[in-house]
């Protein structure tokens, strides 16, 4: 029997590219976030995974890496990058969950995790589980929405919100919708084995009125100048981090051959059939659906 995870947010069947992005008044978000992406990012790698890759929106920026592995839970989400992306060996599509990946331990030697982690009901298990995919010395572009931001302060010292952006716990605003704290989350990175190495704060001028009177190229440059100062203070509602997976002599680090791995039971023993990868130790059968690994069970 498959361990409980904790809840999943599920895009199935979501228009949210669409809807959120493409027609929703984002580009000053979008193009923000291809700055910071950009400054974080190495400028080269082999394999890296990215977590919550949604229709493939920030995919085509991991230009520097051979071979990429988008993992999201929705299916259909997965199939709309595949349309975007297109097929062949540079792009492998994982319909999972991110609490228990499908993959080898020490498998990737880079990963992101873009407005995701905020969908994370137990987040410190979620970047245990990066953690133990990624190889020592790896790169990990984590996203994480920040309750220490100055619009939730000012509401909080007016008495419009009745929960407190300067407490480390996570607040939960809407289901399955957290807000973190930035102490919080560096102490969780430290735990799952990952050293900070570089903060960026994104997102400065969220504000509808702002984006409406002020040039999108202006505020863009004007977010871009001041992303820099992420490492004194974190006061936006994004906040980007680059992090380091430190060596690690845990066993459940150690070193696995192969790619993919059963979530059911851990086992590496994968043999693939037609349309399918079938688990030699459990039996659990993981199809194939025109490209996808589906996961999720």
């Amino acid at each position: 029997m498959t361990p409980q995870t904790p809840p999943v947010c599920n895009y199935e069947g979501s228009d949210y590219q669409t809807s959120f992005w493409e027609e929703g008044g984002r580009d000053y978000e979008d193009q923000t976030e291809a700055i910071a992406l950009r400054r974080l990012l190495p400028p080269r790698g082999n394999l890296l995974l990215e977590v919550g890759a949604g229709a493939g929106r920030n995919t085509p920026r991991y230009k520097g890496y051979q071979r990429i592995v988008l993992l999201d839970y929705s299916l259909t989400q997965l199939q709309q990058a595949q349309t975007r992306l297109g097929r062949g060996d540079r792009y492998i599509y994982a319909a999972a969950d991110a609490y228990k990946l499908p993959f080898v331990n020490n498998l990737f030697d880079g990963a992101t995790m873009i407005r995701t982690l905020h969908h994370m009901a137990d987040a410190p298990a979620a970047l245990r589980e990066i953690r133990r995919v990624m190889q020592p010395q790896g790169t990990f572009i984590l996203e994480f929405a920040n309750k220490l931001n100055l619009k939730a302060i000012a509401r909080y010292l007016l008495g419009r919100q009745n929960w407190s952006p300067f407490t480390p716990e996570p607040v939960e605003f809407v289901e399955l919708n957290f807000d973190f704290h930035p102490k919080t989350i560096r102490a969780w990175l430290k735990e799952a084995g990952f050293q900070v190495e570089r903060q960026l704060t994104v997102s400065h001028f969220r504000i509808g009125l702002l984006k409406k009177l002020v040039p999108l190229k202006i505020l863009v440059a004007m977010d871009s100048m001041a992303q820099f100062t992420g490492g004194w203070w974190q006061l936006t509602p994004s906040v980007f981090t680059r992090n380091q997976a430190v060596e690690s002599v845990t066993e459940g680090n150690a070193v696995v051959d192969g790619f993919f791995r059963c979530p059911a039971c851990g086992s590496a023993n994968l043999r693939e059939e037609q349309d399918a990868l079938t688990c030699s130790s459990c039996s659990s059968v993981w199809p194939v659906r025109d490209g996808i690994y589906d996961f999720r069970g």
